[in-house]
């Protein structure tokens, strides 16, 4: 293997590695301290060998076009790194700016059900009367709590650990045992008196 073929393996390894490692934190959406340290590495690298590669060229006579268009890849690989790099700390903002909402959100439910727990939990009650009123069995006042929470057929599934088959049935139950429509009307019948404007 002659030394242009040493630099061109070399260089299609390290490209290949830096474009394999970018797809990578594209779909990660955020870099790490060791993919950052990777990243660079390996761009480094790229620049090394196009660097040296240019400085054989041009100690051996190579055509300025040539070396002109090796400088454009060092230039590009540069730009690159840059670019992720930016778009990394962007992402990193982006994140830390949620989960402080998500924190403030948070503190704000907690602060709301701890001021409002006394009627939070006679409402419970009263819901929990009215669904013994209807006799319920214990499976369908859980699918049924659960249903006013919003959750799907599915979601109460897996929760429950049943087949979605049997939480529909369970559904139908209880809205004939309340002779109620559907789950609007189940929650309406709860909820719409203290809904009121």
């Amino acid at each position: 293997m002659d030394v242009n073929e040493f630099k061109l393996s070399a260089y299609r390894l390290f490209s290949s590695a830096a474009f394999d490692h970018l797809h990578i934190l594209c779909i990660n959406q955020t870099m790490s301290k060791r993919d950052k340290i990777i990243l660079v590495s390996v761009l480094a690298g790229i620049i090394f060998f196009v660097s040296y590669d240019i400085w054989s060229d041009f100690q051996m006579g190579s055509p300025l076009h040539h070396m002109i268009t090796e400088l454009i890849v060092v230039f590009l690989s540069s730009l690159a790194a840059v670019f992720v790099l930016a778009q990394n700390n962007t992402l990193r903002q982006e994140v830390r700016t949620t989960q402080n909402e998500l924190v403030q959100l948070q503190l704000q439910a907690t602060k709301w059900k701890k001021e409002n727990q006394d009627l939070i939990h006679g409402l419970s009650e009263a819901i929990d009367r009215q669904m013994q009123e209807w006799n319920y069995t214990a499976a369908e006042k859980e699918v049924a709590l659960l249903l006013l929470k919003g959750l799907s057929f599915k979601e109460i599934a897996n929760i429950r650990d049943s087949a979605e088959k049997t939480v529909r049935h369970h559904a139908q139950k209880i809205y004939e045992k309340s002779n109620l429509a559907g789950r609007a009307e189940l929650s309406a019948f709860f909820l719409e008196d203290l809904l009121q404007f």
